[in-house]
Parts: C-alpha cells; sequence; structure tokens
C-alpha cells in the first residue's frame, strides 16, 4: 500500500509578500479600468514605514499610485503603527518606467490574434478531483484556514487577531486518496495581552474546527497553534515583503510542478500569468470532463511568437483516453495563442486584486475555472 504525506501552506493578506501582491494587482485593476492596452509590469517591496514601488508602465492611463497603495494598506488593516505598518503614514516611493521598445515591437501586431509572447517562458496548470473545486486538498484547506482568520479580525469577532497570519496542512494519503489529516500548523499575529491559553482555544473552535472536515481529523491529527508562543511584531515591520515570492501558495501548494513566473502586477500579455490561468482551465476542463482523476499541463513560449512552442500533458495513469488524444483535444478546442487565452478567457478586465491572496486557483467567481469546454472534450 503506497502510503504518503503531503503539505502546503498559506498566507493571509497581511502578510508582507501578500501585501507587495495586493498593491501591485491594485495597480494594474486601477490601469485596466482606463487602458485596456496597457503594458504593466508592477514590482513592489515593503517594509518597515515604507513602500517602494517600481517596475515597467506603458499606458495612457492616469493613477495615483501613492493613494492606491495606502488603500490597499489601509484595507488589509494596516491602520496603524500599533498594528505594525501604517497605511496613512508611511513613505510611498515610486520607480516606475517604460516597457522597452524592443520587447513591445514584439507582441504588438496589427492582427491582434498573431500578437506574440511578452517573453520566453514555461507555465504549468494543474487539476485534480479530490475537491470539488478541482484543486489539491492541502492548499485548499490552508487557504480557507487562512480566509476565516481574515474574516474573524475584520468582523471584530476576535478583536485580538491582527492581519499578518500563516497557515500549514499535512494531509496523509493512501494509494493517492485521502484518509486524514496529519499535522495542522496556524500562526496569527495577536496584540501583546491576550493570553496562550485563550488564542489557542479561539484558534481552534473558532477557525480550525468549523473550517477542517471533521472526517479527517482523528484522534492522532496534531495541532500547533502559535508554536513560538508570541507573534505580536508582524507584517513588514517583522519581515520585509516582495511581489512575486509566494507562487506556490497563488498555485497549488506544490503538487503541481511551476515554471517560476509570478502573476500579480503583471498585465494579461505576459503569458507568466495569462496562460498559467489558461493552463488550469484546459486542466480543469478535462478532469471535469471526466477523462482524467488527475491532469497536468505544460504550455511554454517564445517571446514575440503566437502559437506555444509545446504543449505537454501527464495524467499520471489516470486517463481514460491516450495523452496524445488530450493534445489533439487541448489544440482543437483551446486558443492558446496569447491573444486567444486574452479573448477565450476574458482577461481584460479589472480581477486581479481579489487573485492576489487566497490563491488563483479553486475559485469560481474567475473565468478560468469554468467548466464550459466539458461537452466539447467528451465528444
Amino acid at each position: 500500500m503506497n502510503e504518503y504525506f503531503f503539505t502546503s501552506e498559506s498566507v493571509s493578506e497581511g502578510h508582507p509578500d501578500k501585501i507587495a501582491d495586493q498593491i501591485s494587482d491594485a495597480l494594474l485593476d486601477a490601469i485596466l479600468k482606463q487602458d485596456i492596452k496597457a503594458r504593466v509590469a508592477c514590482e513592489t517591496y515593503v517594509k518597515t514605514g515604507m513602500v517602494l514601488i517600481g517596475g515597467e508602465i506603458t499606458t495612457t492611463a492616469w493613477v495615483d499610485v501613492e493613494e492606491i497603495a495606502r488603500n490597499t494598506i489601509n484595507n488589509i488593516g494596516y491602520i496603524n503603527s500599533d498594528v505594525g505598518f501604517d497605511a496613512n503614514s508611511c513613505a510611498v516611493l515610486s520607480a516606475i518606467g517604460k516597457q522597452s521598445p524592443d520587447i513591445n515591437q514584439g507582441i504588438e501586431n496589427i492582427n491582434f490574434l498573431e500578437q506574440g509572447a511578452g517573453d520566453q517562458g514555461i507555465i504549468f496548470g494543474y487539476a485534480t478531483n479530490e475537491t470539488e473545486v478541482l484543486m489539491p486538498a492541502p492548499i485548499t484547506y490552508a487557504h480557507l484556514l487562512m480566509k476565516k482568520q481574515s474574516e474573524l479580525r475584520k468582523k471584530n469577532i476576535l478583536s485580538w487577531l491582527r492581519p499578518d497570519a500563516k497557515s500549514q496542512v499535512t494531509f496523509k494519503y493512501k494509494n493517492g486518496n485521502i484518509v486524514g489529516i496529519d499535522t495542522v500548523v496556524f500562526s496569527t499575529q495577536h496584540v501583546e495581552n491576550i493570553s496562550q491559553i485563550i488564542l489557542k482555544e479561539a484558534i481552534m473552535e473558532e477557525i480550525i474546527k468549523p473550517v477542517l472536515p471533521n472526517k479527517w481529523l482523528t484522534k492522532n491529527t496534531k495541532f500547533f497553534i502559535n508554536p513560538t508562543g508570541r507573534f505580536v511584531i508582524g507584517g513588514p515591520m517583522g519581515d520585509c515583503g516582495l511581489t512575486g515570492r509566494k507562487i506556490i501558495v497563488d498555485t497549488y501548494g506544490g503538487m503541481s510542478r511551476h515554471g517560476g513566473g509570478a502573476f500579480s502586477g503583471k498585465d494579461p500579455s505576459k503569458v507568466d500569468r495569462s496562460a498559467a490561468y489558461a493552463a488550469r482551465y484546459v486542466a480543469k476542463n478535462i478532469v471535469a470532463a471526466g477523462l482524467a482523476d488527475r491532469c497536468e499541463i505544460q504550455l511554454s513560449y517564445a517571446i514575440g511568437i503566437a502559437e506555444p512552442t509545446s504543449i505537454m500533458i501527464d495524467t499520471f495513469n489516470t486517463g481514460k483516453i491516450s495523452n496524445a488524444s488530450l493534445i489533439s483535444l487541448i489544440r482543437k478546442i483551446f486558443d492558446l495563442r496569447p491573444y486567444g487565452i486574452i479573448k477565450m478567457l476574458d482577461l481584460l478586465q479589472p480581477i486581479y486584486l481579489n487573485t492576489a491572496v487566497y490563491g488563483h486557483f479553486g475559485r469560481e467567481e474567475f473565468p478560468w475555472e469554468k467548466v464550459d469546454k466539458i461537452n466539447l472534450l467528451s465528444q
């Protein structure tokens, strides 16, 4: 019997790296509202008392970079220095340039469908039928724990919670099937004067038990809640944050391979982002159509070239038809050229701030989560 453990982590919207992701995507959304042809590659760095925003942006839009950054930080919950970061008084520095004309000439095309990729790249997408949202369970439940922490904090139900938090969940598998949860790690920033006894009981009763299915919790499940015993200093005061440093949290929690390209702050002409969404869309529709229990797609691109340079599929011996047949269906049904992806998934809309926390996949509000190709795939 093949028995193994698999672990994934998530982080809250108040984690420094996620503050950076959200600022980058908030700026992208603000620009796309005015200019859908904008080219945006926006990076953010946060540390105690400061935000630095840089990158390359070419657009006809005008946006107030400082105001967007402050509003984003404020909405996360960093509203005074007692929390570790103050949206109103932190310094906001901008070092934004324009996209290189050498890159631009490779991606602009009078025939939109022949728009070239904004860069070379390898991209992966994945789906599995082990959860209703066709995502791996470890990352799915790690995200749900973080969402619950945010909900209770923002509703002031647990008033001693602060914005920075992390979760980690270890699932036990036998022969590819989940048999239980082995370990849960939950760390949350908190006010100075909350006792660890009260904190641990509240986290268990108000967050962990309501979120994790009881059928997977056993007498042997281990829980580590704020295992260091103190987490008062958090956010950018505890660690610096940087856009694109939580790429495994953003995707499949390590259960699928990753091409290395981050998402946040990039407009859809960047295949790091748009093709990753397309690869998820393809993999999810294949699993939803019953053609495989698990499916991983790899796409690759060359700068300035529209068609993918390669398509690979792995169904981990769960496919109902051959990989060659699946690739033939993919080429026939899905337009995986950069502009084809943008059109297919309606990506030129300001939806990206919401993707910047709790994962880009497994959330039905996003267009790449549609399962509208299952009839075509099943024919």
